[in-house]
């Protein structure tokens, strides 16, 4: 499945969605298409099963591949697709070291630092939300 990244266009979805301009509760207009298309970006951004999980290994600092491999148990294969995807979106970096064997490290960026926030809100509603769902099932 092919994921889009946040830094590609959305010209088909802008044909989808209807551009709404109505007054907002502060009194200035609001653009839903465009905020329709920043709350797509923001999902598409951290879809998959591994990037918060990837994100979270890194944010200690910087891991070659064999060791973010070897510390998340994600395939290889998946692995470095995930990697490329949160490159392409700058959440991280990757540098090429000249060593002898040659290697690569990942490290988080500070663009990144600042999705800290999304991620804790996105943890607690799921917390409350699982409780939630819990107390429905025990429910008679």
């Amino acid at each position: 499945m092919e994921s889009r990244s946040a830094t590609m266009g959305y010209q088909q979805e802008s044909k989808e969605i209807n551009a709404l301009s109505i007054h907002g509760c502060d009194g200035e207009n609001v653009n839903w298409q465009e905020r329709a298309l920043a709350l797509k970006d923001a999902i598409d951004l951290f879809r998959g099963k591994w990037k918060f999980y990837i994100l979270k290994t890194l944010a200690t600092g910087s891991l070659r591949f064999k060791d973010l491999h070897e510390r998340t148990q994600i395939s290889p294969k998946i692995l470095t697709r995930e990697l490329q995807e949160l490159e392409q979106n700058l959440l991280i970096t990757r540098t090429v070291r000249k060593t002898k064997p040659i290697t690569v490290e990942y490290a988080v960026t500070e663009y990144a630092r600042e999705t800290r926030w999304v991620m804790e809100a996105l943890i607690s509603f799921g917390e409350k939300h699982r409780s939630k769902i819990k107390e429905q099932l025990r429910a008679p």
